[in-house]
């Protein structure tokens, strides 16, 4: 059986052509690719390439200002966060909560809207694996380029389970009995009708925004279209501890609002879905509401 797409990049001695992190005595790390008679420069002087291919991972080099460099291959959220990009990348910790609450699955079938610089994408294909499809939209051709290029280069080329369509989802969408779909877009709701004749009943609709009013007005229309269970919202925040002796306390800066996440599961042809038992609060669809159910401003 040969290896997962990617694996054998992940494991061994370092080769040319791998991904290399360096971590400096004050944490900061430099990524590069390695490459035969090339040279690393720092301020703190250089090392030569060489000096790390057929080392295992896990090494320390020095420069020739005599500074100790930790060398390991990135990880997928160190590599995510340092590649080139066209537009903002999903964060990791977004990402891995993709992962887990749309339950993606090897062999799940997956289409994705927003490819953006390719970060959720190669999540989603890790997750996948070979046997899984991944069809990614993108509007926009020089982001497309861009993800394209990330992901090949994470994986050594190209991802037998990726397709990759330049174009808006709600026209040019194909795909038929697909399990998972993740929307990272501005407006969601205008690809629902499309989205819920692609999904099997019982698959996840995911999707990714940045502003209460897009979370507000993409809730609404999942429920107004009527063919998915209740949505569930919620964001993430990560907040690292500095832990050093007697002096543990958390850092004074951490990752705060990068988007908000919604994840509704598609119901069986020709079912309602349950009532909702509690009714929305007073004033909750006010004079100033436009958005669904805006001209009676009743709910589910």
């Amino acid at each position: 059986m040969s290896e997962p797409t990617g694996a054998a990049r992940r494991r061994g001695p370092f080769k040319v052509g791998d991904q290399v992190q360096l971590t400096d005595p004050k944490g900061r790390h430099y990524t590069f690719t390695l490459e035969s008679g090339k040279n690393f420069h720092t301020h703190k002087g250089s090392f030569p390439h060489d000096e790390l291919i057929g080392a295992p991972e896990g090494s320390v080099v020095r420069t020739t200002g005599n500074v100790a460099y930790l060398a390991l291959r990135p990880l997928l959220p160190d590599y995510v966060l340092s590649m080139p990009r066209g537009a903002a990348v999903v964060y990791p910790k977004d990402a891995g909560q993709i992962l887990a609450f749309a339950d993606i699955f090897p062999g799940a079938r997956v289409v994705e809207a927003g490819v953006g610089s390719g970060s959720l994408s190669s999540f989603l294909l890790r997750a996948i694996g070979d046997q899984g499809m991944l069809h990614s939209y993108e509007r926009r051709e020089d982001f497309a380029d861009i993800a394209r290029q990330n992901v090949e280069r994470y994986f050594g080329g190209p991802h037998p389970a990726w397709q990759l369509t330049v174009g808006d989802l709600q026209d040019n969408l194909s795909d038929a009995d697909v399990d998972r779909v993740i929307l990272d877009m501005l407006a969601p709701w205008e690809c629902l009708d499309a989205v819920s004749k692609a999904l099997v009943p019982g698959g996840i609709l995911c999707c990714y925004v940045a502003t209460t009013t897009q979370l507000a007005r993409t809730v609404e229309s999942i429920r107004e279209i009527g063919c998915f269970n209740e949505p569930t919202a919620w964001e993430t925040m990560i907040r690292n501890w500095h832990i050093e002796g007697l002096a543990v306390r958390p850092d004074h800066r951490m990752i705060g609002h990068t988007g908000f996440l919604l994840t509704a599961r598609r119901l069986a042809d020709g079912v309602e879905p349950p009532m909702r038992r509690r009714r929305p609060a007073k004033g909750a669809y006010g004079e100033d509401y436009s958005g669904p159910n805006a001209d009676g401003g009743t709910a589910r």
